[in-house]
């Protein structure tokens, strides 16, 4: 699509379609700005085109005020996200990413709600060293951020771990097939010879995505019921694996989920995806290409805020999608087949499936570090080193170190122990269930403490849940420092929205399942007030609940706020 057909379609194309189309297939000029000494950041154009490359420039929020005064550059650094299919690393990646984190970064790993690892403080001049050491891993970062298919997304669940490995499969193959194809990546970071030039034609160099790629993110995930640990109706595209007699029939499409908004402007939302029909597995790439090149033809490009899938959808509706779907495929899906989910959260602790063991850890909002009273990162370190299976990152930030032999369990077990890692069942069930983003202090969009704190607030209303006597009760619970939603807040029971420092929006009822949104209970309120709504709340569920009642069908049925199943309705 040129840029002359963006403007008669959505009105004049929006900075970033032109900063894409100047770029030479996400290439501009990242060489030079890398090289360039003077600098810790890079200019801001480029730090665009660097997503598409799994990339993000930040700086510490913690200093900057400090070094606005002393009329230094904020303190620049970099994130990188590598992706990392269905979440699954070998002993010998993990070891690298360690190692790299240590050497370039903050000494601390992320596991995102992706299921991918994130590296925070990364300089400038170290940026190079790290691609190349990622690589040499058989990782890369391509796409890992960028208006372009991000990480695949697949469940974790190791209980199902025979068909775990066919999904898993899967996720590589759409993540393969949804690669841009330009070589802008391997010529920056990995020396290789640049052997075509920018006269080439867009089909040639991106047979899908074209010289101006998606207008924005685009979400993939593969639930395997009953478990929705993906959350599969926040994705842009899902696929529900379908089981007949423990073997995979296909696969129920859902299109155009998504968690971001923005605050004060009610032309935006979080929305759940949708169920369009059913497909077999050999024919899900073809699927998912498809419906990539309809958002890649009708997003809007003029209006960033309006750009995912979801408003795409919501714009023309399901009956145009399914349309334009059958049209492009040359054939029809199939009726959705039955499916159920009862939980989105993970199953902590061992758990045998397909004649392996995989033990659930919890990781405290997804960071690997190491603490006073807890070497965490030390102990899976050491695992690795004598890991003979895999590790699983969950969609939940949480861990599994998976596939462990019968003879290789005592020593990981002696391990666990030495190191006193965690499955978290001595927590709470509702941190158990609870998700927080990175937020401050690197997160440039953040509002709001996120990661940080969602830890001590839980402390507080945890001494509610123990006076109410629901400690083992399980309540989903997230926390994101901005609307944007990587955490996906609007699918928490409980949710909290940050909107400035100390101050969140309070949103309650969301399924249990991940199946409903939540709704806007109390606006802008800080930690007094949170604890004071909640506490009346949770005593009343306690006290007046039916059987197996989650809480999120409770505050509805209570009257607390109303029922969410769709974003259209999200401000109403």
């Amino acid at each position: 699509m040129t840029l002359k057909q963006v403007q008669q379609q959505d009105g004049p194309p929006s900075e970033m379609e032109e900063i894409k189309n100047e770029s030479n297939y996400l290439r501009g000029n990242l060489v030079e700005s890398f090289e360039d000494r003077i600098s810790a950041g890079i200019p801001d154009a480029e730090t665009k085109l660097l997503k598409f490359h799994g990339s993000y420039q930040q700086d510490d929020r913690d200093v900057r005020i400090e070094r606005n005064k002393q009329k230094l550059e904020p303190a620049y650094q970099f994130m990188i996200r590598v992706r990392a299919p269905g979440g699954v690393a070998t002993p010998e990646q993990w070891l690298t990413m360690d190692d790299i984190a240590n050497k370039y970064g903050n000494g601390t790993l992320k596991l995102t709600t992706r299921q991918t690892f994130q590296m925070h403080g990364i300089l400038k001049w170290n940026m190079k060293k790290t691609m190349q050491e990622i690589n040499n891993a058989l990782y890369d970062t391509i796409a890992a951020c960028g208006d372009v298919n991000r990480n695949v997304m697949a469940s974790a669940n190791p209980y199902q771990s025979d068909v775990h490995a066919e999904v898993y499969e899967w996720s590589k193959k759409l993540s393969e097939h949804l690669l841009p194809r330009t070589r802008a990546y391997h010529e920056i970071w990995l020396d290789e010879e640049k052997v075509v030039d920018s006269l080439e034609s867009e089909e040639e160099v991106e047979p899908i995505y074209g010289a101006q790629y998606l207008p924005r993110k685009f979400k993939i995930g593969i639930a395997v019921p009953p478990s929705n640990d993906v959350d599969i109706y926040s994705q842009d595209l899902g696929f529900i694996a379908i089981i007949e007699d423990g073997d995979l029939k296909g696969f129920n499409i859902t299109a155009g989920g998504g968690m971001g908004m923005t605050h004060g402007d009610t032309n935006t939302y979080p929305q759940l995806s949708r169920v369009i029909g059913f497909c077999t597995p050999d024919k899900i790439v073809d699927v998912a290409e498809k419906i990539l090149t309809i958002q890649r033809d009708y997003g809007n490009r003029s209006e960033r805020k309006n750009a995912r899938f979801k408003y795409t959808i919501d714009r023309r509706g399901l009956d145009w999608l399914k349309s334009e779907l059958h049209e492009r495929l040359g054939w029809e899906l199939e009726e959705e087949r039955p499916y159920t989910f009862d939980h989105n959260g993970d199953r902590y602790g061992w758990l045998k499936g397909d004649g392996k063991w995989h033990l659930t850890l919890f990781i405290q909002n997804g960071r690997i570090a190491d603490w006073d009273d807890y070497p965490l990162m030390t102990g899976l370190r050491e695992i690795a080193k004598v890991h003979t299976g895999d590790f699983r990152m969950t969609p939940n930030q949480n861990l599994i170190i998976s596939n462990v032999t019968n003879d290789m369990k005592p020593k990981i077990i002696e391990l666990v122990n030495e190191y006193g890692l965690t499955d978290g069942k001595y927590n709470s069930a509702l941190r158990r269930n609870s998700m927080a983003c990175v937020a401050l202090p690197t997160c440039g969009l953040a509002m709001a403490e996120s990661e940080r704190y969602l830890p001590s607030l839980i402390d507080k209303i945890e001494v509610i849940l123990d006076e109410a006597g629901l400690r083992e009760e399980e309540i989903v619970i997230r926390m994101s420092g901005c609307p944007n939603g990587c955490s996906r807040p609007a699918l928490g029971e409980i949710g909290f929205i940050g909107k400035a420092p100390g101050k969140y929006n309070m949103y309650l009822g969301a399924g249990f399942t991940g199946d409903r949104l939540n709704k806007l209970y109390k606006e802008n309120i800080g930690e007094e007030e949170i604890l004071a709504s909640l506490k009346p709340i949770l005593f009343q569920y306690a006290k007046e609940r039916e059987e197996n009642e989650r809480f999120g069908d409770f505050v509805i049925r209570a009257g607390y706020v109303e029922e969410v199943r769709s974003g259209l309705d999200f401000h109403n």
